[in-house]
């Protein structure tokens, strides 16, 4: 008995090699590609544990769980580690940047996220990027939750370790990630003696088998299922065309605000949802995260709100915020196919009722009329 999953005819090294040209165009880049079979901690970790050399200094920018992550990677690899942090319901500015390469003249790696889906903050990358560009270090970019749902432009800003997942905008599997390396930091992680050989965080074993080997014969078996999804989501996004595929997580995210913000007029403040980054500018398109008032739990108004939800507690992209921000976050995932305005208008609809029904003041009307107020000027 055959199966749409099972019987596959065997991924080739060309076929491969065709996806990664894919995945190198949404990421408007003309270097090296390398598609890695796993979720896309692998290639952030492998970029990190190939370009931090012992002794050496890493500026490490943190605007959320993600920036914490790779501090301890990079003090794990023996580099001297300067955090640059600010709080999660913002952004980082090209001056503090500034700032913190000037006090530390000896950085060479700059490792910055550029949109936190956790907590719905994004980063002014090329206006950064420019800065460490103008002071030599490389920049180590974790673009996992921006990519397609933001301008990503890889080479034109100088990004030179990109990393992207296919799990949120891109609309694909969670098992597959991607990093483009540029010639720059080839070049740094050759010279580092402790980067990664013979192992599966080793991204000079891909150079060195693979690229340079002309991408003809595959140094592992590669993971079929998420590969092929990988190829899809890319061919997807071209057809709807990636401007428009970014124009619609656009769109989503300013309904969403405006919607919130809405449904709170009239209300005291502190007393109604409202957007937990404060700031549009700081607001990432691919979810909008909102803190709940003062006495409320967020996971109880979630909860709440997906029982409201028309089809069931799983028709809604929303979850309570992760860890220490559990009660007091909400999140709207509106990335994929919920970068619809029919997901958004759901999603108020669901988080107007849970309000009232918590006692919380919620216009329903008010929300609705100002998302698709919001959603026909972020499409125009």
């Amino acid at each position: 008995m055959t199966h749409p999953l099972l019987d596959l005819e065997p991924l080739t090294a060309e076929r491969f090699a065709a996806v990664e040209r894919q995945v190198a165009s949404v990421l408007r880049t003309a270097g090296d590609v390398i598609v890695m079979q796993g979720e896309a901690l692998l290639p952030l970790e492998g970029c990190i544990r190939g370009a931090a050399r012992p002794g050496s200094t890493a500026l490490n920018v943190v605007t959320g769980p993600y920036g914490q992550t790779f501090g301890g990677w990079l003090r794990d690899c023996g580099a001297e580690v300067v955090d640059v942090e600010v709080p999660y319901d913002t952004g980082v500015t090209p001056e503090r940047i500034a700032q913190a390469l000037a006090e530390h003249p000896r950085t060479e790696l700059v490792s910055l996220v550029h949109a936190e889906a956790a907590t719905g903050n994004t980063n002014p990358v090329a206006a950064i990027a420019e800065v460490v560009r103008g002071h030599g270090a490389l920049l180590m970019l974790d673009a996992v939750a921006s990519v397609a749902a933001e301008p990503l432009e890889t080479d034109a800003w100088g990004v030179d370790l990109c990393v992207v997942g296919a799990q949120k905008a891109m609309g694909g599997p969670a098992g597959v990630s991607a990093v483009s390396v540029s010639e720059r930091a080839w070049e740094r992680i050759r010279a580092n003696p402790r980067a990664p050989r013979r192992s599966y965080l080793s991204l000079l074993d891909w150079k060195e088998r693979w690229i340079d080997a002309g991408r003809t014969v595959l140094p592992h078996a590669p993971a079929q299922l998420e590969m092929l999804a990988l190829g899809a989501c890319a061919e997807r996004i071209e057809e709807e065309g990636l401007e428009a595929v970014i124009a619609r997580h656009r769109a989503a995210a300013a309904a969403t605000r405006a919607g919130v913000l809405a449904m709170a007029q009239g209300a005291p403040d502190g007393r109604a949802l409202s957007p937990w980054v404060a700031e549009a500018r700081y607001a990432a398109p691919v979810a909008t995260t909102l803190r709940v008032p003062a006495g409320a739990d967020a996971r109880e108004l979630v909860s709440a709100a997906l029982s409201a939800a028309p089809g069931g507690r799983t028709a809604l992209p929303l979850a309570a915020g992760g860890g220490a921000l559990a009660a007091e976050m909400v999140r709207v995932n509106h990335y994929g196919r919920d970068a619809s305005f029919g997901t958004v208008a759901r999603v108020l609809d669901s988080l107007a009722a849970a309000s009232s029904s918590l006692g919380l003041p919620a216009d329903a009307d008010a929300a609705g009329a100002a998302a698709e107020a919001a959603w026909t000027a972020a499409s125009a």
